[in-house]
C-alpha cells in the first residue's frame, strides 16, 4: 500500500478494490464499490464493474476491507471537555457535572468542544453520531456547524425540555413546541445534519409535551431521544410520582412509538421489553457507558431476541467504533452469557450489524446510510487488516468484533468524501483544533462549578500513600521504650501527620494541576 496516497482517494468519482467488502450479504471478495456523488452508485464482482466502468482508474487496495462506517447511537457532542472528571463518580452525574458544564459553554467553546467530539468520533471510524440535546444557552446551530465542519454525519436533537427535572426552570410548552417545530424544519436540505427532538428523561417534560414532541417527531419521519430506565434513583422517583416506570409513563402518555430511541433502557421488567417489542421503540445499548458510570446493562440480546430495533451508543465515553463493538459483546457475556452457558451471545455478526446498519435504523437514517450497497450514502471506512491482529482470518465480523482496532482504520469517507486519513483529517488542521481545545477546557470548568463525589485518582493514591505513612509512623511510636515523664500513647498519630480516616474524602481539596482542582464535596444533586 505505499503507493496508495490521500490524493487518489479524493477524486470525484471513485472506483475501489479492497480485499473484502463487507455488504449487508455478509464479506464478499473479489468485489468493487463505485462511489459517485456522495452515494454507492453500484457494487459488484470486480470482473463486472471494470469493464461496465472504464472510468475512472480502479483503486486497488490490497490488504485492506471495506465496511460501512460506525454509527454512534447516543452521544453528548458538547461534553468532551469534561473528560475524566466523571470517572468514578456515582450515577446521575449529569446533575453535578454535565449541566454545569455545558451551560457555562459559550459559543465559541461549545463549537470548539463539538468539533472535537466529532473529530474523536471519526478518528474511532463513527461516520454517523446522534447528539441527543445540549443544555448549553447557545443556539443549537453552533452544533451542527461544529459536526457538518468536522465532516460528520449527525443527528441533532434540540431539548425540548419545560418541567423542572432538578437541573433547570419550568418553560412555556408553547415556546417549546414552536422551537421544536421550527428545528425539524431547519436542516430538511442539509446534507449531512438531520434534526431530532430530545426530551433529557421523561420527568422533564409535561405529558402534553411528551406526547407533542412525539407527534412532531412521527409526522416528520424523525426521532425524540429520551434517556430512559438508565438510574435506579429515576425509576423510583418516576414510580413514586407517577405509579410507574419510565417507559410504562412514555407508554401511557403515548410516547412510546417507532419514532422514540431510547437511551440505555437498562433497568427493564419483562413487561417493558414488551412494550418495546409491541410498539416499534428503537434503543441505544450504551455498554461503556453502564460499566463507566455504574449503570445495569441493557438486555441487547434480549432486544435482539424479540425484534427490538437497537443500536449502540458510547454516550460520549470513548469514541472508538471498534472497543465498542467489543464492549457490546463482552457486557452481554459477562452479564447473561456466563449465567447461562451462552458462548456465542449473538455471534460477532450481531454486533458488527447492531454497530453499523442497526445503529442507522435506530437514528432514523436506515434508509440513508449503515450499509454499503447501491443508493446508499458512501460513509464508509477502509480498515488494514494485514497485521498480525487479523491474520489468519477464519470470521471476519467476529475477529472486527473482538480484534478489530482504530490503528488499523486508513481512511474515513462521509457522503463519498475523505474526510480522515491515517487518523487526521486531509483538508482541516485538527492539531490545532485540539491545541484550542486545551485552552479553552480548563476555564469552563472553572466558570462551571462542577461538583465532585471524589477526588481524582492521583489525589486519591497521595491520600492513601500518606496514611500509610501516617500508621506506620504511630505503629513506630506505639513500640518505642517511652520518654522519661511522658506515658506511652499506643496508636496515637504522631504530631503532623495526616491521619485521613476512609470518608474524609469528601471535603479535602483536591491539589491544583493541568486542570483546575475542585473540592471533592458530598454530591448536590438536584430535586429528589
Amino acid at each position: 500500500m505505499t503507493d496508495l496516497t490521500p490524493d487518489r482517494l479524493r477524486q470525484e468519482a471513485l472506483l475501489l478494490v479492497p480485499d473484502v467488502t463487507l455488504t449487508p450479504e455478509g464479506p464478499l471478495e473479489l468485489h468493487a464499490v463505485l462511489v459517485r456523488d456522495g452515494v454507492f452508485h453500484d457494487v459488484g464482482p470486480v470482473e463486472r464493474m471494470v469493464r461496465t466502468y472504464p472510468a475512472p482508474t480502479p483503486v486497488r487496495l490490497p490488504g485492506h476491507v471495506l465496511m460501512p462506517g460506525f454509527v454512534d447511537a447516543h452521544h453528548h457532542l458538547t461534553q468532551s471537555f469534561g473528560g475524566a472528571l466523571a470517572f468514578g463518580e456515582p450515577s446521575e452525574i449529569f446533575r453535578r457535572v454535565w449541566v454545569p458544564l455545558e451551560r457555562a459553554l459559550d459559543e465559541e467553546s461549545a463549537y470548539v468542544a463539538a468539533k472535537l467530539a466529532a473529530l474523536e468520533s471519526l478518528r474511532g471510524g463513527f461516520t454517523t453520531v446522534a447528539e441527543s440535546g445540549t443544555r448549553a444557552t447557545v443556539d443549537v446551530d453552533v452544533v451542527a456547524s461544529a459536526a457538518r465542519d468536522a465532516g460528520i454525519r449527525c443527528v441533532l436533537g434540540l431539548v425540548c425540555n419545560d418541567a423542572s427535572d432538578g437541573t433547570g426552570q419550568d418553560a412555556d410548552p408553547r415556546a417549546v413546541l414552536a422551537a421544536a417545530e421550527r428545528h425539524l424544519a431547519h436542516y430538511g436540505d442539509d446534507d449531512l445534519v438531520r434534526a431530532s427532538l430530545a426530551v433529557s428523561v421523561p420527568e422533564a417534560a409535561t405529558a402534553p409535551t411528551l406526547a407533542a414532541t412525539a407527534r412532531l417527531a412521527a409526522e416528520a419521519g424523525a426521532v425524540v431521544q429520551i434517556h430512559v430506565n438508565e438510574h435506579l434513583v429515576a425509576v423510583e422517583r418516576s414510580l413514586v410520582r407517577h405509579g410507574l416506570r419510565p417507559l410504562e409513563y412514555l407508554h401511557q402518555v403515548g410516547a412510546l412509538g417507532p419514532q422514540l430511541l431510547a437511551a440505555h433502557a437498562t433497568l427493564l421488567t419483562p413487561a417493558e421489553v414488551t412494550l418495546l417489542a409491541d410498539g416499534g421503540a428503537a434503543v441505544s445499548y450504551n455498554p461503556v457507558a453502564s460499566a463507566w458510570k455504574g449503570n445495569a446493562v441493557a438486555p441487547a440480546t434480549t432486544f435482539a431476541e424479540r425484534g427490538i430495533r437497537f443500536g449502540l451508543g458510547t454516550d460520549g465515553t470513548r469514541g472508538d467504533g471498534f472497543r465498542l463493538a467489543d464492549a457490546a459483546e463482552f457486557a452481554q457475556r459477562l452479564t447473561h452469557g456466563l449465567a447461562s452457558g451462552d458462548s456465542s451471545c449473538g455471534a460477532g455478526w450481531t454486533w458488527w450489524e447492531r454497530a453499523t446498519a442497526g445503529g442507522a435504523d435506530a437514528v432514523g437514517l436506515g434508509a440513508r446510510t449503515g450499509r454499503v450497497a447501491p443508493g446508499a450514502a458512501a460513509d464508509f471506512l477502509l480498515v488494514d487488516v494485514g497485521g498480525p491482529e487479523m491474520q489468519p482470518s477464519w470470521d471476519l465480523p467476529w475477529e472486527l468484533v473482538r480484534r478489530g482496532n482504530r490503528d488499523q482504520l486508513t481512511a474515513v469517507f462521509v457522503a463519498g468524501r475523505l474526510r480522515l486519513w491515517r487518523g487526521w483529517p486531509p483538508d482541516w488542521d485538527g492539531p490545532a483544533l485540539v491545541r484550542r481545545a486545551a485552552e479553552l477546557a480548563p476555564r469552563v470548568v472553572r466558570r462551571a462549578g462542577v461538583t465532585r463525589a471524589h477526588p481524582t485518582s492521583v489525589a486519591a493514591r497521595q491520600r492513601t500513600a500518606m496514611s500509610a505513612r501516617a500508621a506506620d509512623q504511630s505503629h513506630d511510636a506505639s513500640e518505642a521504650p517511652p520518654t522519661a515523664g511522658t506515658p506511652s500513647r499506643a496508636g496515637a498519630p504522631a504530631a503532623g501527620s495526616v491521619g485521613t480516616p476512609e470518608g474524609s474524602l469528601t471535603t479535602a481539596p483536591l491539589p491544583a494541576g493541568p486542570t483546575p482542582a475542585f473540592p471533592a464535596v458530598p454530591c448536590r444533586g438536584g430535586r429528589r
